[in-house]
């Protein structure tokens, strides 16, 4: 019975944080640019040394998709090296944080209804973010 619980346990909050990044998806999906800040690179967000803006359709969709590929409860704190700010029409209408230079915690953070949470930046993210930086 503990077992059946724990299974079922695992599948609904597996379902939930699935629900979380989909609906961060709809939200940043009709994104027109996105302001890439770039951030030291200590883990903290003090010093911006970098400011890139990407109207690129494409990269737009691909950063989207990374941002959004999956989402579980954010449990530590990695500090970052950057943040994304999804616009349309103008308006920022989602931040969302990143850290790639720690091989422990590469993720993406974000906040939806009052929760954080985050997924992780895979080589091919970290890729992309390293390229659009230059």
């Amino acid at each position: 019975m503990k077992k059946l619980l724990s299974v079922l346990g695992i599948i609904c909050i597996t379902q939930s944080c699935n629900k979380v990044g989909k609906e961060l998806k709809e939200r940043i999906i009709d994104t027109d640019s996105i302001a890439i800040n770039y951030f030291k690179g200590d883990g903290s967000m003090d010093t911006v040394i970098a400011v890139k803006l990407v109207r690129d359709k494409t990269v737009v969709n691909q950063l989207v998709n990374f941002a959004s590929a999956g989402s579980n409860p954010k449990t530590n704190n990695c500090g970052y090296d950057g943040s994304l700010h999804f616009f349309k029409k103008n308006r920022v209408i989602q931040d969302v944080d990143f850290r790639m230079a720690n091989d422990n915690c590469n993720q993406f953070t974000y906040q939806v209804k009052g929760k954080f949470y985050a997924s992780p930046v895979n080589d091919e993210a970290k890729k992309l973010l390293l390229q659009l930086k230059k």
